[in-house]
């Protein structure tokens, strides 16, 4: 089995821009402002850093380096036409970043765009709806056979760039597409809605992404969030889900120079992702159970929350990378439908850890 492994880093920058070639009265062909965070994630070559276990710090103060022509500035002054996808692919290009990086721009909590490894460039909405559901085929005393309620939260990705020519999409166009279901889906129950009589994540994203697709034809796909920790993907053919955790751990760095700060004694509070690829179960209808998920990886979990890294006999180091390298093999034991590890020491910053091949769509 070949196993990837990306850096990631982020950084934040203020901008002003202008998107004059919207149509007058559009509120982005007025001067306006945003508070953009910018995400790379790549595959480092080895002793690409000055040390074994600082690629994310290094390639952090390189992101930095690379938006830096772009923070409290008009954008219009370094890329003509500043919307989130030419930004993102101009930022991309920057000599300080490694070749092949794949680029996040987010330009609000709510969109943004995810430029991908082919250099599609995927935009992305978020909405929210309140609804109650209840899971009718659990087993007997499962909380998720009680009605109960959600504030779900839904992340739609279009392909810019598709194959099908439509350069045109939007965020406008997205959230067209979206507002009818938006007005069936917010403060209703989910299993009145047709087709939905179990709306579990897996099939709630799929019976979005069927009535989406015809309307949106360059829909990449459906992410669907059922808590802040727990969700599924599906991108017309393959359902994911994840479940999210935090861990606060204690560190040093084996490999970092003598009078750096990361070889001294010190912490962070990790977010720790576990994404899981399987068939759908066609009678429960989904991949795995949320609560199996964190039952099975939870004796995993209490080797690294609250526990100092560096003592666990079998791990080389503490940078990140190594961790989550450390808790994909050993959470595959138990998991065998885990397929990648998302571990972040910081806001956006941290390492991806995936079969290869596995999807790299980003819940965000």
């Amino acid at each position: 089995m070949s196993i990837d492994t990306l850096i990631c880093a982020a950084t934040r920058f203020e901008a002003a821009r202008q998107i004059g070639e919207l149509p007058a009265g559009h509120p982005s062909a007025r001067l306006h402002g945003h508070g953009f965070v910018a995400q790379v994630r790549c595959a480092l070559p080895a002793l690409w850093a000055e040390f074994e276990g600082g690629e994310v710090q290094q390639l952090q103060q390189e992101l930095s380096a690379a938006v830096a022509p772009l923070d409290h500035h008009l954008l219009n002054e370094q890329v003509a036409l500043p919307t989130d996808a030419n930004l993102a692919r101009w930022i991309a290009r920057q000599p300080d970043l490694p070749a092949a990086a794949q680029l996040r721009l987010q330009s609000t909590p709510r969109r943004g765009v995810d430029v991908d490894a082919t250099g599609h460039a995927h935009l992305w909405r978020r909405h929210v709806f309140q609804a109650a559901h209840v899971l009718p085929r659990v087993p007997a005393g499962h909380k998720c056979g009680r009605m109960h309620g959600h504030g779900f939260e839904v992340v739609l990705h279009a392909d810019q760039d598709a194959a099908s020519g439509s350069t045109a999409i939007s965020h406008d166009d997205i959230d067209a597409a979206w507002a009818p279901l938006q007005q069936q889906l917010d403060h209703a129950c989910l299993n009145d809605l047709t087709g939905l009589t179990n709306p579990t994540s897996e099939l709630l994203s799929s019976w979005i992404w069927a009535r989406l697709k015809p309307v949106l034809p360059s829909l990449s796909w459906v992410t669907v969030y059922e808590t802040a920790s727990c969700g599924a993907l599906f991108d017309g053919e393959r359902y994911r889900v994840w479940k999210e955790l935090t861990l606060d751990s204690a560190l040093h760095l084996n490999g970092a120079p003598e009078g750096s700060a990361m070889r001294r004694l010190h912490g962070h509070t990790y977010t720790l992702r576990l994404h899981l690829s399987a068939p759908l179960d066609a009678l429960m209808g989904w991949t795995i159970d949320f609560g199996d998920v964190k039952t099975l990886f939870d004796p995993i979990f209490k080797q690294l929350d609250h526990q100092p890294l560096h003592e666990i006999a079998d791990l080389a180091d503490c940078d990140t990378a190594s961790v989550a390298r450390w808790v994909f093999e050993h959470a595959r034991l138990q998991l065998p439908q885990l397929d990648r590890v998302d571990l972040y020491e910081t806001d956006g910053c941290g390492a991806i850890v995936s079969v290869h091949g596995a999807v790299l769509a980003l819940p965000v």
